[in-house]
This record gives C-alpha cells, sequence and structure tokens, in this order.
C-alpha cells in the first residue's frame, strides 16, 4: 500500500512538471475591447525589436504606473482593477517597489520584505483576473547602482519567477532609474539577474534600465544584452524631454532596438509643473507609431502634478472625471484615443 501511494505522489509530482512549474494565473475576466490582453495575446515575447503576442503580431501595452508598493496598497483592489480594465482601458499596471526608502520603506533597507511580496501577488492576481499585463518593477532609484543590493535582486527575482512562471502576464523590471553609473555597471548587474529569472522561468519578458536614469538608450544599443526576450527602458517627463530625445528614440527604434517606457509623465522630471500637453501628444504620437508600449506615472493622489487622482479624492475605485487632475483628464482621453493591438 506504501508503495502504491509513493507511486501516486510520484506521478502527481512528475504531472505537475509537466505541465510547468510555478503557481496557476487565475481564470481571467475576458475584455474582448480591441487592446491587447493576456486572454488573447499570451506570454509576451520580442519579435524584430518589436513586443510582440505569443503568436508573434505586434502589440501595445497601454498603462500606468502606482506610485510606489506600500503607499499604493489600498488601490489594489478588485473594484479599482476592474475600472481600470473595462471602463478605462488599461491593460497593463506596474508596481513600483522601491529597494532604497526612507526609514524602512525599501525593500532592500529593513522593509518588510513579506508584506512587500504579498502586495504584488495581491496585484498580480487581480490583474491576471481582470485580463491586464502587470510590470514588477524593482525600482532603484537613490541607490543608484544597481550593483547595491544585488544579492537581494537576485533572491527577490527567483522566486519571483518561481511564483510566476505559470502566469503569461507577468513581466520584470529588473532596475528602474539606474543613475551615477554607466552601461557597463547595468550590463554585469543584467548578466547576474536575468539568468536567476530564466532559470525558473525561460520565456520571461525581462525589461532593463539604462543609464541617466533610464534615458541614455544610445548607449545600450552600442553594447547590447545576449538574451532574447530583453526590452531597454526609456523614462520622459513631457516638460523636460522634448525633441532630442524623441530624434533618438524614432532612431534607436527605427534600427531594430526594443524600447519600452515603463514610465512616462506629461510633467517635469520632478513630477511637478508645469504640464506639458503638448510635448506629452507628441511622444505618444511617436510610442503609437513605432509601437512602443508605455505607462504613465502616476496612478495615485500624490500631490504631485504627474498624479492622476486629486489630493483632495480620499478614495480608491468608483472614480468620476471631477476626481482627476489635468493629468488624470488626459490619461483618460489618451486611453480612449488608442484603442487597438
Amino acid at each position: 500500500m506504501r508503495k502504491t501511494i509513493a507511486l501516486i505522489a510520484a506521478l502527481i509530482t512528475l504531472l505537475a512538471a509537466l505541465c510547468g512549474c510555478g503557481e496557476k494565473k487565475p481564470k481571467p475576466d475576458v475584455i474582448n475591447d480591441g487592446r491587447a490582453r493576456p486572454s488573447s495575446c499570451g506570454e509576451l515575447k520580442v519579435k524584430g525589436g518589436k513586443l510582440c503576442s505569443a503568436s508573434g503580431e505586434p502589440v501595445m501595452l497601454r498603462g500606468v504606473s502606482f506610485n510606489g508598493l506600500i503607499t499604493a496598497e489600498s488601490y489594489l483592489n478588485d473594484a479599482l482593477f476592474t475600472e481600470m480594465s473595462r471602463d478605462m482601458g488599461v491593460n497593463a499596471v506596474r508596481l513600483a517597489m522601491y529597494t532604497y526608502g526612507v526609514g524602512t520603506i525599501g525593500y532592500c533597507t529593513k522593509g518588510d520584505k513579506d508584506r512587500h511580496k504579498q502586495d504584488i501577488a495581491k496585484a498580480a492576481e487581480l490583474a491576471a483576473m481582470h485580463d491586464m499585463y502587470v510590470i514588477i518593477d524593482w525600482h532603484i532609484l537613490s541607490d543608484g547602482d544597481p550593483n547595491c543590493y544585488i544579492d537581494d535582486a537576485l533572491e527577490f527575482f527567483s522566486d519571483a519567477a518561481e511564483r510566476y512562471a505559470g502566469y503569461d502576464n507577468v513581466l520584470y523590471e529588473i532596475c528602474n532609474e539606474p543613475n551615477g553609473v554607466g552601461w557597463a555597471e547595468i550590463k554585469s548587474y543584467s548578466e547576474r539577474v536575468i539568468p536567476a529569472i530564466r532559470e525558473k522561468d525561460p520565456d520571461a519578458l525581462v525589461i532593463v534600465g539604462t543609464p541617466d536614469w533610464s534615458k541614455d538608450l544610445a548607449a545600450a544599443a552600442a553594447d547590447p544584452l545576449a538574451f532574447e526576450n530583453v526590452m531597454y527602458t526609456l523614462h520622459f517627463y513631457a516638460a523636460s524631454h522634448g525633441e532630442e530625445y524623441r530624434d533618438m528614440t524614432e532612431r534607436l527604434s527605427e534600427s531594430g532596438f526594443p524600447i519600452f517606457v515603463t514610465e512616462y509623465g506629461v510633467t517635469a522630471a520632478s513630477g511637478g509643473e508645469p504640464r506639458d500637453f503638448e510635448s506629452a501628444d507628441l511622444w505618444i504620437d511617436l510610442l503609437e507609431r513605432e509601437n512602443i508600449s508605455y505607462c504613465m506615472w502616476s496612478f495615485s493622489s500624490a500631490p504631485e502634478a504627474c498624479s492622476a487622482i486629486r489630493f483632495s479624492v480620499l478614495k480608491y475605485s468608483g472614480f468620476e472625471r471631477g476626481d482627476l487632475t489635468p493629468t488624470g483628464e488626459w490619461l483618460l482621453d489618451t486611453l480612449e484615443k488608442h484603442k487597438t493591438k
């Protein structure tokens, strides 16, 4: 009898392995709105320098970034994710998990790691349930050099890749805004972190930050990583980064360099005023033309011009147009304008 039980257990283990490692994503509420959705596009990949569906067709992710994972916890609710997906047309959410924080906020600076992981798990499941992609963002900023906490990064991404290998809606952004270091240091970091992810999730799509707060695409393009399914980060703020950066982006995109705008704002780089909607529209026109996906900073009520929600609004779902800042209203109009894959 014991041998029979052991044999059954072994067969169950084998079947689980054959079906793929990691947890299985929740069954989604399928959204048929013409936008790229996990239910219709599956696990994304890079083909010809463009973000593509599992079948190789170009797709666009048009999403929002939360302003810090801990401060965004109240936004991680079913009602809001339903609203974002069905009403706003968002098909990607970005989870900014600060590595170095003030006090105990940073994941690597005495932060509550279990709490961060629970927040990510909740958001990943909500995104899967509501047919959206999710970007897990290792949000370096004040720490500058991603190698500062590379041991934490290796452990975190290895665990995450094992957990979400069964999800087809999860993307990994392994360093938000490297600064004070060159591409050589970022490349060295990436050459250690990407294998840690791929060991558990071989087909995972990875997004890599670039020097100068993820604005120096040229440095990465001159010496790209030797991995498939990798994209490179561009960040811009419309009132600070204009024609020069757009020209660079267009030139590199046309050359086949894979770019993902994981963070942009309609304001100055500080997140404050002025708002420059004219420049922002020019940026969006370029990104749409070049098939470059983008997420706006930020879906929050922080007292900054870049925030989508008014600071005085004390709710976490059921948003009406009057609850939004001019930034948020522009976001809704932009999402409505661009609906196709």
